[in-house]
């Protein structure tokens, strides 16, 4: 595509191959995440091995953080996801081959590496076709990816009633996302997201204060959706003291409402603002959150972990399209500051919760995640970004 003007069905299918290409990354992560269990058993993989390999993949998006951005602006996202979106899951294919602890902790370092650039660059991707459009189509985006988290899961659930092996089922992935690539790789924009200076930046030059209070507000959305994913489960056993049939429903909750929120949240955006939709967003995790920490019965929390699914769905999404937006340098920079310091959240959330529910409970845990939604609240009130 190298025109700047596109009809209306092309516009369509530009915006489905972008989906397609957060569907293909998304499917890789949750495609490894389905097969945890499993390479845990096979390889004799304790816990504390475990909590060690799991912290190598943020470790290497940390590590990548200002290169990603840097490639994505020097050579354009359409460039660099062509080529990272391939290697991405070929990386998942060596971790469905590692025979020990240092092969798999290796390839989820490199894991993290690659997922990290398919991240910047998509996601810039989804700057730029938000811009053809005219309107918020973001969350749409991220409610692709997802969607992509059930798939993966599935066809995980799905590899392991038929026996079939990880590396198979790994290769198996793989082999969907080229397909992918060879139908839709063609569609994407041929732009950059940079811009044209002379001012000279050194490569660790210090970000922009909109890009870092940004990534501020990501981080508390992603804080409390890391803890959703990872403690939904363990507060419907323990505290709301479910059956055992029933300790899903808490994490299902979340998700099923996470995913609608992304689908719904573009309409609600456009018609209210984000500013707006980002207040209510921050509203719906305190409430859902206090909710669950007042009242821990079974269909008040399932009610409460849903109100937080839907709080946490369009921050992210957002977020990305006004650092875009609000930035003086190129997208891809951008986009890398503000979700390297959103993915801390990820990395730092779940394990707060768990020290804090260690010293007192996890009841208190889920009370001081939902001072993050006030904060939020706050923050976009006061940012001249969120001022439509």
């Amino acid at each position: 595509m190298q025109t700047t003007e596109f009809t209306s069905q092309q516009k369509n299918r530009i915006r489905i191959a972008v989906s397609l290409f957060y569907f293909s990354q998304g499917l890789a992560f949750s495609s490894w995440a389905s097969r945890i269990p499993t390479i845990k058993q096979a390889l004799g993989i304790t816990e504390g091995q475990l909590g060690t390999l799991l912290l190598m993949m943020p470790i290497g998006q940390l590590c990548t953080m200002v290169l990603s951005g840097k490639l994505v602006s020097k050579y354009g996202s359409r460039n660099v996801l062509r080529i990272v979106v391939l290697i991405y899951p070929l990386i998942l294919c060596l971790i469905g081959f590692a025979q020990n602890f240092y092969q798999l902790a290796l390839a989820l370092f490199f894991f993290g590496v690659l997922g990290n650039m398919c991240n910047i660059s998509v996601n810039t991707q989804g700057v730029e076709v938000e811009k053809i459009f005219g309107k918020s189509i973001m969350s749409s985006f991220h409610g692709a990816w997802s969607i992509a988290g059930f798939t993966g899961a599935l066809i995980g659930l799905l590899m392991m009633n038929l026996n079939i092996g990880t590396p198979i089922h790994f290769i198996i992935i793989y082999c969907i996302i080229i397909v992918n690539w060879l139908i839709n790789s063609k569609f994407l924009l041929n732009s950059t997201g940079a811009v044209k200076t002379t001012e000279k930046k050194s490569f660790f030059s210090k970000p922009e204060g909109v890009l870092v209070q940004l990534g501020i507000i990501g981080f508390l959305s992603m804080a409390t959706e890391g803890a959703m994913f990872d403690w939904s489960g363990v507060y419907f056993q323990d505290i709301v003291k479910a059956p055992e049939n029933l300790v899903v429903v808490g994490y299902a909750s979340f998700m099923v409402m996470m995913a609608t929120g992304r689908f719904i949240g573009d309409y609600f955006i456009s018609k209210y603002g984000k500013k707006r939709i980002m207040q209510i967003s921050g509203f719906f995790m305190s409430s859902g959150l206090l909710l669950s920490v007042f009242f821990p019965q079974l269909i008040v929390c399932t009610l409460a972990f849903m109100m937080v699914g839907l709080g946490v769905a369009c921050n992210v999404p957002t977020v990305y399209s006004v650092a875009a937006k609000s930035t003086k340098g190129a997208a891809g920079v951008a986009l890398a500051t503000v979700s390297s310091v959103s993915f801390l959240g990820f990395l730092m959330g779940p394990p707060l919760i768990g020290y804090i529910a260690e010293l007192f409970d996890l009841r208190y845990s889920y009370a001081l995640f939902a001072c993050f939604g006030l904060i939020m609240i706050i923050m976009v009130g006061r940012m001249k970004a969120f001022k439509e």
